[in-house]
This record gives C-alpha cells, sequence and structure tokens, in this order.
C-alpha cells in the first residue's frame, strides 16, 4: 500500500505532545491545570488567656493520592475507543504523582484518528475540588450536567476545523470528593475530513469518565 504524508491536522496535534512529554510535562501548565487562587483558610483568635483548641472542623481528605491512570479504563474500552491503540497507554510525567497522573492513548487506523487522555487530580479540601470543578465548567461553557457522576458531573462537545479539517473533541469533569478527574475525547477522519458525531465523542467521553471515577473509588476502598 502506498505510504500517505501524514495529515497537517494530525501533525499538529502529535507535535506538541511529544515535545510536552519530552520536557517532562507538569500538569500545572496543563490546558485544565488550576487557575492559582489563594488558599482558604479558618482559624479562631484566642479567647483572652485561653489557650485555643485544635480545629475538629478541618475537612477530611477522602483522597490522599490518585490511582494509576493508565489502568483505570478496562481493555475493551480503550480498544472501542482508540481502535488500533496500545492499550497499556502512556502515562505522562508528573513532578507530583501523588497529586497529579494523566494516562493518554492515540491511534491512527486507516484514515480514522482518536485521542483520550483521563487525568487525575487530587485537592487539599472537597471545598478546593468543588471550587476548581466549578471555574472549569465556567470556562468550558455550553455543556451539560452529567447526572450520577460523581458529586457532580458535566460534559461537553466542540468542533473545530483547520484546512477543512474537522476534529470534534468531547471534555467531562467530574468531581469526586476532594479529587478531580478529566477525560478528554476527540477524533477525526483524515480522509473524508470529517469528525464523529458529537453523539459519539460525547458518549465515549463520558463512558471513559464512568470508568476512571469508578477506579478512583475503588482505589481509595482497597
Amino acid at each position: 500500500m502506498r505510504s500517505l504524508p501524514l495529515p497537517l491536522a494530525l501533525t499538529a496535534r502529535l507535535l506538541p505532545v511529544a515535545v510536552l512529554a519530552s520536557a517532562g510535562w507538569a500538569l500545572t501548565s496543563g490546558p485544565f491545570a488550576p487557575t492559582p487562587t489563594a488558599e482558604h483558610k479558618s482559624a479562631q483568635e484566642p479567647d483572652g488567656n485561653k489557650a485555643s483548641a485544635p480545629s475538629t472542623s478541618a475537612a477530611t481528605k477522602t483522597y490522599a493520592a490518585s490511582p494509576a491512570p493508565c489502568g483505570s479504563v478496562s481493555v475493551s474500552t480503550v480498544k472501542s475507543l482508540v481502535p488500533g491503540a496500545k492499550t497499556a497507554g502512556r502515562e505522562i510525567p508528573s513532578t507530583d504523582k501523588s497529586v497529579r497522573r494523566t494516562c493518554s492513548w492515540n491511534a491512527l487506523k486507516g484514515f480514522d484518528y482518536r485521542w483520550l487522555d483521563i487525568s487525575y487530580e487530587i485537592k487539599k479540601t472537597d471545598q478546593d475540588a468543588e471550587t476548581t470543578y466549578k471555574q472549569r465548567a465556567t470556562e468550558k461553557s455550553g455543556g451539560g450536567a452529567v447526572p450520577g457522576l460523581g458529586d457532580a458531573g458535566y460534559s461537553v462537545v466542540n468542533l473545530t476545523t483547520a484546512d477543512k479539517q474537522q476534529m470534534r473533541e468531547g471534555v467531562v469533569l467530574a468531581r469526586v470528593s476532594n479529587a478531580l478527574v478529566t477525560i478528554t475525547y476527540n477524533g477525526s477522519d483524515f480522509e473524508t475530513k470529517k469528525a464523529p458525531s458529537t453523539d459519539v465523542i460525547n458518549k465515549g467521553a463520558i463512558k471513559a469518565a464512568k470508568e476512571a471515577v469508578a477506579a478512583l473509588e475503588n482505589a481509595q476502598k482497597s
């Protein structure tokens, strides 16, 4: 079969990943990195000569560390969502695996391209996670709630076109106590230049999100 040049849209998609991976990309600078905000601290002033008692109202940290992201979805799901990809996935380097971990799968099978990212982020408290979740959902406007996905779930799908080549991307955000889960799933056909339907991308992203949330919850129980 005659070898074809790599499509420009695919090259543009893969090149930044190679550069970021080789540089040891920390998700603190990624597209879903939290916006720096002042930490909220509550404290009581001493009353007269009374010694201040230790706080008993501090939020419990349900999740202390992120699970292994490359094992967060089943082999069958990877094969279904990213045909032709290595099912083991590739974990993106992180400066602190106890805080952020991401796994990526991508493949070009024939002319059909798919990309899947699963990211975990552990915040200090439930309130921190809730605040960040709301900020990111607001930034990714135009989507809707995903019922039954953790404590809160949100999904949005967008279509982009470059040089007549369509790319459709779905993002699912989920908050589970003090943990955040982000799924990014996109695809395109480099022969027809068309993107998969909104339904295909949205359902695929939500399916991966449900498995990723279940993996987080199961890791906490073990």
